[in-house]
């Protein structure tokens, strides 16, 4: 992939979540970012619809079940970030999650990119792959991938 021009330094810090225990050190990490350098912080989460579905095709749940749950954990994050005087916004999008991430932070500009990681050995990736790893590739700004306290 051919880089990209630099996004503008005054960006959002974007945070990719899965509003779970793997975000949580990213969370905090891209909050206190955020908050240093006077710049919102844009949380993105990918509502994976392939995950929803159980074998035979039948859902395990609808698209629009699994929204209203992240709609409630995005308002919580939302709230997290303001009480430490932060802007903060979030873009709940369906599809894979490393491709959310990344068209996510060249739209709205994003001055870096904060991660969470599950800490799968070599194994564990080669199976369920690595968001982290499909982001750093993919991305035109710098990526932090924040170990999980889990």
């Amino acid at each position: 992939m051919a880089a990209a021009a630099r996004p503008p330094a005054g960006g959002p810090i974007l945070l990719g979540t899965d509003f779970g225990p793997v975000s949580a050190a990213a969370e905090r990490a891209a909050i206190s970012q955020a908050r240093e350098a006077g710049v919102p912080l844009l949380a993105v989460h990918a509502i994976d619809t392939r995950l929803l579905r159980l074998p035979g095709g039948r859902f395990l749940m609808r698209v629009d079940q699994a929204r209203a749950a992240r709609e409630q954990d995005a308002a919580a994050l939302v709230e997290r970030a303001r009480a430490l005087g932060v802007e903060a916004r979030v873009l709940i999008w369906d599809g894979d999650p490393a491709s959310c991430i990344v068209d996510a932070a060249q739209a709205e500009g994003a001055a870096q990119i904060v991660l969470g990681n599950h800490g799968r050995g070599r194994i564990g990736r080669a199976i369920a792959g690595s968001v982290s790893a499909t982001v750093q590739e993919r991305a035109d700004c710098p990526v932090a991938v924040i170990r999980s306290d889990t």
